[in-house]
């Protein structure tokens, strides 16, 4: 049986390079905690084609403010709906980031951008959005995924009638973020109550190339026991904690799509607009 486990162990070493989100390793195939070919089904994508407008069956622009007038984190920036914000051209989905001034309920913000919810949401399944992200610094963006039943005023989950859960409680994955003033670093963090915020410790990353000026595939691998995160194929995080409980794992029920651009404090004065670019978007379950 050792021999058979050894050549079998060569053979996908030689067939496959890497560990990714498509590709789990044989001892989590052994040990029954993932088996392969799972999540095969396409079950809800977006290939992003056509121009102009974005399908209004599966995203929503959320742009309600907080109460106090900013985005959570200091952020300086309006998300707005308008079509120099978000809009499709020859087969991306272009999120924008502009310097402009804009009075919107009742604060005027010298930057805008876009902030999208999915209209779709889900529980365990593969995700795979291949894009680029925006550059300059103090631009922040980030795909990620919130409960939907979080209790966020404005958010389209909450407009269905959900929204009983508070951040963190809810649980937060992110499945990309980049910072302007770290270029080419990318990350992936989990937010819960055992761990969020500017202190959040459950996280991963590592630098690329061209992660502004080349489209790459972030993954995330979501089962009843862990979270793997890749990019291009490469698995760089994975979220496991083996004693778990409502504090560290509130991620067994829907969860749906964020795309957005912040705009932090620090800006660069020269700074004009930057766009994060997504090619396609897809789950598999």
């Amino acid at each position: 049986m050792a021999i058979l486990y050894s050549i079998l162990t060569l053979f996908l070493v030689a067939a496959f390079p890497y560990k990714s989100a498509l590709n789990v390793n044989l001892e989590d195939c052994q040990n029954g905690q993932h088996k392969e070919g799972e999540f095969k089904e396409l079950v809800w994508s977006d290939e992003f084609d056509g121009e102009g407008d974005l399908d209004g069956d599966k995203w929503f622009a959320q742009t309600k403010l907080p109460p106090w007038g900013s985005w959570y984190g200091g952020l300086i920036n309006h998300y707005t709906d308008r079509e120099e914000n978000i809009y499709l051209s020859e087969g991306y989905l272009h999120l924008v980031a502009k310097k402009e001034s804009l009075e919107d309920q009742g604060h005027t913000k010298n930057y805008t951008s876009a902030r999208l919810n999915s209209k779709f949401a889900f529980t365990y399944g593969r995700v795979e959005v291949r894009a680029k992200m925006p550059s300059g610094v103090g631009t922040w963006p980030a795909i990620w995924m919130l409960s939907k039943d979080i209790n966020e005023d404005g958010a389209y989950w909450q407009q269905q009638g959900f929204g009983k859960t508070n951040w963190p409680d809810c649980g937060e994955i992110d499945i990309v973020e980049h910072w302007g003033k770290n270029q080419d670093f990318v990350q992936s963090a989990v937010h819960t109550r055992a761990s969020h915020g500017h202190e959040v410790s459950t996280l991963g990353g590592r630098k690329i190339e061209n992660a502004s000026d080349q489209f790459h595939l972030y993954s995330l691998v979501w089962t009843e026991d862990k979270l793997m995160f890749s990019i291009d194929g490469i698995l760089h995080y994975t979220y496991a904690p083996q004693n778990k409980s409502n504090a560290n794992w509130p991620f067994d029920s829907d969860q749906y799509f964020l795309f957005n651009i912040a705009i932090e404090p620090d800006i660069d004065p020269a700074f004009e607009q930057s766009a994060m670019q997504v090619d396609y978007i897809r789950v598999y379950q």
